[in-house]
């Protein structure tokens, strides 16, 4: 079962506690000279299958924001740490190329006011602000000195990002890293904020992205930011005179609405991944195809579930973002047959998407609809993924279809004021 559920983390289209009571959602907090914190990346938490050891190391990650600030900060989290998290050094600096940073761009990054920070077993912090002009669309490096001996027991898995883990010693402020370890994940970063600055601060907000692996950009290339989510913002940024939106990726690969698999279950996180990124005004929800074809893939029956059962997740989504006061949008479920994954397309499951898919199409239970399934299906097999969108496992788009399903979508969706 752990390698059935390791391979499904690698292939599929994610907090520690069970989900408390939703609370009105955390406006972008004001800094002393009235602007506002914007959350503008995130990556969402989890427990690792086979966590990365670390011994005294320096771990520089790569991040592509949304929207740019003149003022950055960082969060780190602990959530799946069962001992405190001691962080020596922290910096941020635009990204060159590769484990280099943009010379004169490296900030050194306090807690505080300290140059270090010891995190909890499952806390979060938030860094002091640097400044740093950020362009909208920019890659951050955000370097992590971790002197202790150790696992790595918080990441997100699938980064499809270069990290860059150096020999150790602490290298968080060097110019590069020399013959880095390179992994495919992010570690103990949860989020990076910017201070909005320019066009209409006051009406900037951020949309979130919930979903499973095709929200992660699985298959997508590696490093080119290609993710659906990375497009809709590309598109967002390039218009004139519209408000400013960010766009956060809160999707974990393998994730659910209603079980566990790698990282927890859609509603389990909600608070966490969803309403807590500050600015949060929009939601997208693309999840449920794992719901289906994951209980036969990994051989679990008694993980099967009905239509019904997910459709009563997105309800339950939908209303605990409505009493946050987040305009929640649904996306409907990707075509899957023929998929390389054994078992996971059944007749039975395909006739479960179709429910659904209907469901979020004329419910009007959302309160706007993206069809990514009409965006990306073969118009003469409607069931099957277009040849020209398909990343060859019949379930994951390419870049190509990322970025069809980014331009399926209305912006005036976001307009709001």
């Amino acid at each position: 079962m752990r390698r059935h559920a390791c391979l499904l983390a690698l292939v599929l289209a994610s907090c520690t506690t069970a989900p408390t009571p939703c609370a009105a959602p955390p406006a972008s907090a004001p800094t002393t000279d009235g602007q506002r914190w914007m959350a503008t990346w995130t990556a969402s938490p989890q427990a690792p299958d086979a966590p990365l050891k670390l011994a005294g190391q320096t771990v520089r990650e790569i991040a592509r924001v949304s929207l740019g600030g003149s003022r950055v900060r960082i969060r780190l989290t602990n959530a799946y740490g069962a001992t405190s998290l001691r962080v020596g050094s922290a910096h941020v600096a635009l990204h060159g190329s590769g484990a280099a940073i943009a010379p004169g761009s490296d900030r050194g990054v306090t807690f505080g006011g300290s140059r270090g920070v010891t995190i909890p077993p499952g806390a979060l912090v938030v860094s002091d602000p640097v400044a740093l002009a950020v362009p909208a669309s920019s890659e951050l490096a955000v370097s992590l000195y971790l002197p202790d001996a150790q696992t790595a027991a918080t990441e997100h898995s699938l980064a499809v990002q270069t990290t860059y883990v150096s020999a150790p010693g602490d290298f968080a402020g060097a110019d590069t890293i020399a013959d880095a370890i390179l992994t495919k994940s992010w570690y103990f970063l949860a989020g990076i904020d910017v201070a909005s600055t320019g066009g209409e601060p006051a009406s900037a907000a951020a949309i979130v992205t919930l979903g499973d692996s095709i929200t992660d950009g699985y298959s997508s290339t590696r490093d080119a930011n290609h993710r659906w989510p990375n497009f809709l913002s590309d598109r967002l940024n390039a218009r004139q005179g519209a408000p400013l939106r960010a766009v956060v990726n809160a999707a974990i690969s393998g994730n659910r609405l209603l079980h566990d698999v790698i990282g927890q279950n859609a509603l389990a996180r909600l608070d966490r991944d969803v309403l807590s990124p500050g600015g949060a005004k929009y939601l997208i929800v693309l999840e449920g195809i794992n719901d289906i074809g994951a209980p036969t893939f990994l051989d679990r029956p008694e993980q099967e579930v009905t239509a019904d059962d997910i459709i009563a997740g997105h309800r339950q989504i939908i209303e605990r973002a409505h009493a946050a006061g987040l305009t929640v949008i649904g996306g409907t479920l990707t075509p899957f047959e023929g998929t390389t994954l054994p078992r996971y397309f059944t007749a039975g499951g395909e006739v479960k998407r179709q429910v659904v898919n209907a469901w979020i199409r004329t419910s009007k239970a959302y309160d706007a609809v993206i069809d990514f399934d009409r965006a990306t299906r073969d118009p003469a097999n409607p069931a099957r993924l277009s040849a020209a969108f398909d990343s060859g496992d019949h379930l994951h788009p390419n870049d190509a279809g990322y970025k069809a399903m980014a331009e399926a979508i209305d912006l005036s969706l976001f307009d709001a004021r």
